[in-house]
């Protein structure tokens, strides 16, 4: 049965910043009309082992963001200001580009950056349903959510990959240009979790059918702040959850940066973060310390990531 929407465009309040604007006239904080901005539809083998399996993830790139973090490694693809010239705006282009891709035998699709095109994500997903296609759905998110759009979501998405990125709104301020991220991630999450819970189920294959992982990626010289966003998943959520902690940062190139984020992370600051995570017992995936040297996307390229 087709999933139904409860959010109307012409007056937007699908993510935290609540525009209100009428998206089929203007556009508002993320410059994405009514139509979808679609940047890059690929397989994907970098994704954690039990989203990525041996044939990938169909990853579908949305344009643009809800966040606009400084240090952004997809900061080709979403910066608000930015128009690339191939992106996909038609829906069934984009359906019938995702279907080629679940053809060859992947089985998961996965929507990153779909906070501020909820809408149209859905769609894509109905027309993929009503041609016979039922992949399992996996909604890649910065972790800037609302409930109530998360809600919405509940029997359409199996499985949430969200960020979980700050715990301290001054940093969040400063890199990714929010102060409230970790009140409105927390709560994304807490509703994440109450939907999924910390199980992850997989298939045969290994991969994952239900669950949700929390990806986050540890900034340079500020280890502490991981480790109190741990200890908040394992007091307020669950020890039981599955983390992927990331050692990938990196500056890239041609972004104005501080200094303190023009420099990788070091092993001893990764370490201690990675205890904390030993500590309580959280289940899920650890970076090596080179990570830095091979997660570097180029989206100029058919092959943004080279596999």
């Amino acid at each position: 049965m087709e999933k139904q929407t409860v959010f109307d465009l012409s007056f937007c309040t699908l993510c935290p910043h609540e525009c209100g604007i009428n998206r089929y006239t203007q556009t508002g904080y993320c410059n994405v009309g009514a139509n979808p901005m679609v940047s890059s539809i690929f397989p994907h083998k970098g994704e954690e082992p039990v989203i990525s399996g041996e044939k990938g993830i169909c990853n579908v790139f949305f344009a643009h963001c809800n966040l606009q973090c400084i240090f952004c490694q997809n900061h080709q693809i979403s910066r608000n200001t930015k128009h690339g010239k191939n992106w996909l705006t038609d829906t069934k282009i984009i359906v019938d580009k995702i279907k080629s891709l679940l053809d060859s035998g992947i089985g998961m699709v996965g929507f990153v950056s779909p906070s501020h095109q909820v809408v149209q994500m859905v769609e894509i997903v109905n027309s993929l349903n009503k041609s016979g296609y039922k992949p399992i759905i996996v909604y890649n998110s910065n972790g800037y959510d609302k409930v109530e759009t998360l809600k919405m979501l509940e029997d359409i998405v199996d499985v949430y990959l969200p960020d979980l990125k700050y715990y301290n709104s001054a940093l969040a301020l400063k890199f990714s240009g929010v102060s409230d991220y970790f009140q409105v991630a927390s709560k994304a999450i807490k509703e994440m979790y109450r939907q999924k819970g910390s199980s992850l189920i997989r298939n045969n294959e290994g991969a994952a059918n239900f669950g949700m992982i929390i990806r986050h990626l540890v900034l340079p010289g500020h280890a502490n702040d991981s480790i109190t966003l741990l200890n908040f998943l394992a007091e307020e959520v669950s020890a039981k959850l599955y983390i992927s902690l990331m050692s990938q940062y990196y500056p890239p190139a041609g972004l104005s940066l501080p200094n303190e984020l023009n420099q990788h992370v070091g092993i001893e600051e990764y370490k201690k973060v990675i205890e904390v995570l030993e500590k309580h017992g959280f289940r899920g995936w650890i970076q090596d310390i080179e990570s830095n040297q091979y997660y570097r996307p180029d989206f100029e390229s058919s092959t943004p990531f080279s596999e």
